[in-house]
């Protein structure tokens, strides 16, 4: 079980965590993102970089120092200024940065001002009232953070998908070369494409006397052996993810298989319709009476009890079963569906790659076009296009068209939604782009009535295509802003724009409900990259899962369309007359601050 991608970002941004806390340098704290997020992206495996003898330092972002380091950890697991940075600071510290809410920032005011250094502390505090007075804070903040520390200790710590996919695809690697497996496969929450795992759950279908359990449990990645025995064996790594693996036999495979995917709601309802029919169902198969009748495969446990197949993502209890009972099941959209993303950035603003570069890495994916809608200036981000920089940008792309094999670049600009719900460019420059991605960047905190009228009024402008990452969350960072969700997908339909599903896997922003949601309204979802880099673009995958378990098909895709059925959906959200009074702003200049916005 190697280290893999996954383990060295997370050293890196635990090192940009703690410097950050310290103070240190933002152009220093920033390397360490930047590379955290180079490698959490990056489609080959660092570790068989350096066994091939690969010059690391080659990569994005990389330089020397980095490329040590990046070795130190895959060799050791961690890195000697990881654990000086540890030492410096209290052991608990990164806990708080986990909580909603807390940033690198406002971890130093708490712990300076009032000696905070973990979750505990912080729940009392804000019990006793003592954080309200910390500048920068307030009640409202106080009142969030007390809500947040209780919930986590309600709950386990769960990872980001994108993680424990890496993991698994390692220790899978590892587990199909053991003598006498045939088949290796993830479950579980993972294979569900749930939005995080809380545990790794792995099958493996084995012959007798296979020595897969010793060799799982006895891999010197393993932080702890939790159970072993000779079919089942569960263990933390040291990492601190707990993964689970089941051998079966090949007759038991697919009922297995279909047992441990879950969900629990799901297997709960076909033990109900296998009884329900004078059968029974189990790990081991289907029965009648004594006889097993089934389980070889999933698709003959479903057969048996009169069921098309369902697919994994859509396993949840959720009307799945009425639906395979009468031939209703959605045909879910796949990855090769996509013909182009609509949400990818450049180094004209935070991006990392040139628009040649983006161009190039989305036509080698089978792509025919892509949005380059980098930042407008305004608060957050490094960079912005100002109105000159993005007329500039226009003209390059048109030119850039002109040279173009295969891949077409559509001109577009992520513009900032102001709090009045105005847009921070003007109207007669967005009027000269195919498409006005809008999105939200700050003040996440407005009331759920105010956010709301936000964004409808954002949505009524003339030129205004897409709603990115419409509720704003990050996935165990920041929680969702407080909107009235169905009524903005019935504005989305009224207006005829459509509403972005985020792939990054810090956002997969619409959830999966919200898409099923908007697919029942009528309002056609952007699945989108939101690349920063050429590697970034495979966030794809990431979305795809997200629009599967929200029951979406190619055709409630918006990027499913050719470029030329594409256009004309495109241009009814672009109004090329004169602008609406109100409706345009000039973006405030500010420090920016680096990270996902």
């Amino acid at each position: 079980m190697p280290i893999v991608n996954a383990d060295v970002a997370a050293v890196f941004n635990e090192i940009a965590d703690l410097l950050e806390v310290q103070g240190a340098n933002v152009f220093r704290v920033r390397a360490y993102r930047n590379a955290a997020r180079m490698l959490s992206e990056l489609g080959r495996s660092v570790k068989t970089l350096l066994d091939q003898g690969e010059d690391l330092d080659k990569l994005p972002g990389i330089g020397p120092d980095l490329a040590g380091k990046i070795r130190e950890v895959v060799t050791t697991g961690t890195c000697a200024q990881l654990e000086r940075l540890r030492q410096e600071l209290p052991p608990a510290i990164t806990e708080l940065l986990r909580i909603p809410g807390l940033g690198p920032k406002r971890v130093r005011a708490l712990h300076q001002e009032l000696g905070i250094q973990t979750m505990e502390q912080l729940h009392h505090a804000a019990l006793q009232g003592q954080v309200r007075a910390v500048h920068g804070f307030g009640p409202k903040t106080e009142q969030s953070l007390l809500q947040a520390t209780a919930a986590r200790f309600q709950e386990g710590h769960r990872f980001k998908l994108i993680m424990a996919a890496q993991v698994a695809q390692a220790l899978l690697a590892e587990l199909a070369a053991v003598p006498g497996v045939q088949q290796a496969v993830a479950a579980g929450s993972l294979r569900r494409q749930r939005e995080t795992v809380g545990d790794l759950d792995l099958l493996v279908s084995t012959r007798r006397g296979s020595p897969v359990m010793e060799r799982f449990t006895g891999s010197p990645d393993v932080g702890q052996v939790l159970s072993r025995g000779r079919t089942r064996a569960s263990v933390v790594l040291k990492n601190g993810l707990q993964v689970d693996l089941r051998a079966v036999a090949p007759a038991s495979f697919g009922s297995a298989w279909l047992y441990f995917t879950g969900s629990k709601a799901h297997n709960i309802a076909l033990r109900k319709l296998a009884q329900d029919a004078g059968l029974k169902l189990n790990e081991y198969g289907v029965y009648r009476g004594d006889e097993r009748i089934a389980g070889d495969t999933e698709a003959s446990v479903y057969q048996a009890l009169g069921l098309a197949f369902i697919a994994p993502e859509l396993r949840e209890d959720r009307g799945e079963i009425d639906a395979a009972r009468s031939h209703r099941l959605p045909a879910l959209v796949q990855l090769p569906d996509l013909r182009g993303d609509l949400h990818a950035h450049t180094r004209d603003s935070d991006g990392r790659d040139s628009l040649e570069a983006m161009a190039e890495a989305a036509r080698a994916r089978g792509l025919q076009y892509l949005a380059i809608t980098d930042h407008a200036q305004r608060i957050a981000v490094v960079h912005g296009l100002d109105a000159d920089r993005l007329a500039r940008q226009i003209d390059r792309i048109d030119a850039l068209n002109a040279s173009l094999s295969g891949m077409v670049l559509l001109k577009g600009v992520e513009v900032e939604i102001l709090e009045d719900g105005s847009l921070a460019l003007p109207h007669a420059l967005l009027q000269r782009l195919d498409l006005v991605v809008g999105a939200v960047h700050q003040r996440f905190d407005l009331p759920r009535d105010r956010q709301t009228e936000r964004l409808l009024r954002a949505m009524e402008h003339p030129c205004f295509s897409i709603l990115a990452h419409p509720t704003g969350r990050l996935i165990d960072e920041r929680p969702a802003c407080d909107i009235d969700l169905p009524r903005m997908i019935r504005k989305a339909r009224e207006r005829g724009c459509f509403l972005e599903l985020n792939a990054h896997p810090a956002r997969l922003d619409l959830t999966d409900l919200a898409c099923r949601m908007a697919r029942d309204e009528g309002v056609l979802v952007s699945i989108a990259s939101d690349a920063h880099s050429t590697l970034e673009l495979n966030n794809l995958s990431f979305g795809v899962g997200q629009a599967r378990r929200g029951w979406l098909e190619p055709q409630d895709v918006l990027n499913t369309r050719t470029l030329q059925a594409l256009r004309p959906l495109l241009d009814r959200t672009m109004s090329r007359s004169a602008g609406m009074p109100g409706h345009t702003a000039v973006a405030e200049q500010a420090p920016a601050t680096p990270g996902i916005q």
